[in-house]
């Protein structure tokens, strides 16, 4: 016996609850930051919490997928920064401001980043090694033309992009901070 195409799609009723979730968590992490409890979440859904559950496993999963629009626009600044003429030195520098907008994409978004590169569980551990190997790539080009310093990692750029958000995130850091810590990471990574 074949299943039937109906079997296979999801319901509208399940689909209508992902979107509606997925619309309130985005309205919710943009105001309140995304260290807003999962019970929190579907209380402003106004759906019980194993529908939550239901839908997405733990707050993980949620933010990797609230992250895809954010990950799409960060793809095509990567595909930019790539096709300019800029050198490798200043094209890694235009990536790793790219990286630290798609971090800043919700409040607290540093955090379960952090969390998530140390770990093979987390749903966003897919998306820190993908950008971490992207990173790699710019720093490769940038070390191999002159433009950094060879003893760096990708990794250690990404974790170094990472502090930079969370740092530029805190309500008692100045507002020019974000570009003098920039500034202090491309002193770090650039060849003096």
């Amino acid at each position: 016996m074949v299943a039937s195409d109906n079997a296979r799609q999801p319901r509208k009723d399940a689909v209508a609850n992902r979107a509606h979730i997925l619309d309130t968590a985005a309205r919710v992490f943009a105001e309140e930051g995304v260290n807003v409890s999962m019970d929190a979440l579907a209380k402003h859904a106004g759906i019980g919490s194993a529908t939550l559950y239901r839908n997405f496993p733990n707050k993980d999963a949620l933010l990797a997928a609230l992250l895809a629009p954010h990950h799409e626009r960060l793809a095509t600044r990567r595909i930019a920064i790539e096709r300019s003429d800029g050198d490798a030195g200043q094209k890694l520098q235009q990536w790793i401001d790219a990286l630290g907008d798609w971090m800043l994409a919700f409040e607290g978004l540093p955090e379960p980043l952090r969390e998530a590169w140390m770990t093979d569980t987390s749903a966003l551990k897919p998306a820190c090694d993908g950008l971490i190997a992207t990173t790699e790539k710019f720093l490769d080009a940038a070390q191999r033309d002159g433009f950094s310093r060879p003893c760096l990692s990708g990794r250690d750029v990404f974790i170094g992009v990472m502090a930079l958000a969370w740092a530029s995130e805190q309500t008692t850091v100045g507002r020019t901070s974000r570009a003098v810590l920039s500034d202090m990471l491309r002193n770090g990574w650039a060849v003096g």
